[in-house]
This record gives structure tokens, sequence and C-alpha cells, in this order.
């Protein structure tokens, strides 16, 4: 858990995610067009992976993967993201880390 917990502090928008996942896929297509590139982990290509995935859970990631984390803070997987988003409740966590343009 530590080791989750010092990723997710050293970045403002951290994603851990699976190379095969749709919903990962998903969720980092949405950042993208939102302007925000955040700090992907590959939690299936990290030798570390399973203790990651457990860590999460601990965490209280309902699944694994994707777990997003915005300022450090636990914000969830796809469903919290997008519904955050549809509520207009996401654009302004990710203000302060979208690229300049």
């Amino acid at each position: 858990m530590d080791k989750v917990v010092r990723l997710v502090s050293e970045r403002g928008v951290v994603l851990f995610s699976k190379s095969t996942c749709c919903l990962c896929y998903a969720v980092k297509i949405l950042f993208q067009e939102l302007g925000v590139t955040p700090t992907v982990h590959e939690i299936d290509q990290d030798p570390e992976g399973r203790e990651l995935e457990r860590a999460l859970m601990r965490l209280g990631c309902k699944a694994p993967v994707p777990a997003v984390f915005i300022g450090g803070k636990l914000v969830g997987s796809t469903n919290e993201v997008m519904s955050l988003h549809l509520s207009g409740g996401l654009i302004p966590l990710l203000k302060p880390y979208q690229a300049l343009c």
C-alpha cells in the first residue's frame, strides 16, 4: 500500500490501468480530450502488479482498474469518473492539471 500512496502523491493525476483494459482506455481518452496527461501505471506490466491491485482494493477501489486519483485523492473507477464528468464536477478537479493551450 505504501507504493500506491507514494505514487499518487508524486503527481496530480494518476491512473492505475491494465494495458488490455478497454475501460482504462476510455478514461485515458477522456483525460486526453480534457487536456490532461495523467501519470499512468500499467499494473499488468509491473512486477509488483498483484500487490498494487490488492493495495488499490484496500484503499477503497471497487475494481482494481481503472483507479483514478486526482490531487492525491481517490476519485474511483470508470463509473465514478464518468458520473463526475456528466455532473460537471470533473473539470474543476482537473483544472490545475490541464495543459496550457
